[in-house]
Formats: C-alpha cells, sequence, structure tokens
C-alpha cells in the first residue's frame, strides 16, 4: 500500500535547480511502488469550499513572475482522471464533506514542480483538491482521513507546501548550513508531535509551537502536513533541510 506524503516543495526554482530535495525525491519515489495516480493539495490552491479538479488534460500553470524564462517553459503534461476525482468527491459526500468539481483548474506549481522530481516522465495522472485554508488544521486532518482508503487503490496522497514559509525573513545571501534559530525550533517542534502523535498539539500549534506566525505569518503552506497525517499513520522523515537559512525542504512520509 502507498503511503501518504507531505513534500516542502520551495520555490519554483526547484525545478530546474533541486539541490538536495531533488535527489531525495528521486529516491523516494524509486523506492514506492508505482501509483495508479497522484492526488494533490497543494498550498497554492486555496479556496472556499472543497474544489476537485476534474480536467482530462490539465494545463502546467507558471502561477509566478520574476523567474527566469526557462522555468516557463518547463511543461509537465500529466493526464487527469476525471474518474478519480469523482470518487473523491463520493468519498468526501460520505465522511459529510461536500465538494464541487473544477474542471478548468490547471496544476500549479506546488503540484507539478515536486512531481517533475519525482516522476519526470509525465506519465502517472494527476488530480488536485483544493486546501479551504479559513477551516484550519483539524479540518485538514478529517480530508486526509475521508480519502485514506485511496491509498488502498494505489493512489499516492501527496500534501505539498512548506514546513516553515516566511518569505519575508529569508536571507537570499544564505548557504546550505545556515539556518535561522527561530525556523529550527519550529520544525524541531513539528517533528517531536508528529512522532509523539500529538494530535491535539498539532492542531493547536498556533498556540503552541515556538514561533508560529513568524514560520507561518498564514498558515497554508503548513495546512497540507494535516492532510497527509490524516490519510496515514506511522511517521517517519524522508529529507530535512533548509535553504535560504529559513525555508524549510523537508519530506514525510505517514504509511
Amino acid at each position: 500500500m502507498l503511503p501518504s506524503l507531505f513534500i516542502s516543495h520551495g520555490s519554483p526554482m526547484l525545478a530546474l535547480e533541486p539541490g538536495a530535495s531533488g535527489p531525495a525525491l528521486a529516491r523516494l519515489a524509486a523506492e514506492l511502488p508505482r501509483p495508479m495516480a497522484i492526488l494533490v493539495v497543494s498550498a497554492h490552491w486555496e479556496s472556499p469550499e472543497l474544489r476537485v479538479g476534474t480536467a482530462e488534460h490539465p494545463e502546467t500553470w507558471h502561477d509566478f513572475y520574476g523567474f527566469p524564462a526557462a522555468l516557463y517553459e518547463v511543461r509537465y503534461p500529466a493526464a487527469g482522471n476525471p474518474a478519480l476525482a469523482a470518487e473523491v468527491i463520493r468519498l468526501l459526500a460520505a465522511e459529510g464533506l461536500t465538494a464541487q468539481p473544477e474542471p478548468q483548474r490547471p496544476l500549479d506549481h506546488g503540484a507539478w514542480v515536486p512531481l517533475s522530481l519525482m516522476y519526470p516522465q509525465a506519465d502517472i495522472p494527476v488530480v488536485q483538491l483544493s486546501l479551504p485554508t479559513h477551516k484550519g488544521p483539524a479540518f485538514q486532518t478529517r480530508v486526509g482521513r475521508a480519502l485514506a482508503s485511496l491509498r488502498e487503490c494505489g493512489v499516492l496522497l501527496v500534501g505539498s507546501g512548506s514546513i516553515t514559509h516566511n518569505l519575508g525573513e529569508l536571507n537570499w545571501r544564505a548557504g546550505p548550513d545556515v539556518i535561522a534559530p527561530w525556523a529550527k525550533a519550529f520544525r524541531d517542534w513539528i517533528v517531536e508531535k508528529l512522532a509523539d502523535n500529538d494530535e491535539a498539539a498539532l492542531h493547536d500549534y498556533r498556540r503552541q509551537a515556538p514561533s508560529a506566525a513568524r514560520n507561518h505569518p498564514h498558515d497554508e503552506h503548513l495546512l497540507p502536513l494535516y492532510f497527509a497525517r490524516g490519510a496515514g499513520q506511522k511517521f517517519s522523515l524522508v529529507h530535512q533541510g533548509f535553504t535560504l537559512g529559513a525555508l524549510g525542504m523537508d519530506i514525510y512520509r505517514f504509511d
């Protein structure tokens, strides 16, 4: 059975400059059974309510600006999977969670950037599920649990965000060994609570975690972690690291 994953996707430039995360993602993909499809909850599809991408051939969306021209030439032409999208809607409804189809939604960079490093042939169908950020961590845990059975059907469930995400405090001259203490303390607290399976503390992270608001001025990049954790069980570390001093690049799996 496939695990669920939380992937810190970093900058869109990860697609061209994969650093240490690229090889870690490639190794992870090689270790996993080949998925029949991938379902992604990305920090970059915020919505008031749950929505599911139903396009047969979703476009590659370059939902960013100010990057080198080569990045805008990258395409990730994975097919969609309308049948899986319909099953996602059905499973959510069975748990009292209403989701609407979204036939025009392209793949944002939170989906295609990490997948381009895991499955560069783009030959596995991809479906995206939106992130109602205002509903908070407990809601995302509930969404993950509602869809956990898809793992038994060969669907890889991925939450794509960032373990820390304060773009205003990044050090653009920092090397890979430079880590802001406040970012490390937050990351270490999250890892400790995941290892302890302390759901109450994780759901209350904004009060309990050190420098929570500093690491996540808004929590859209952390919420996909709760989806991944809700969909899996046993926590393990795949990769840890920081870039630009305070942007966490951790990858976690839940078996």
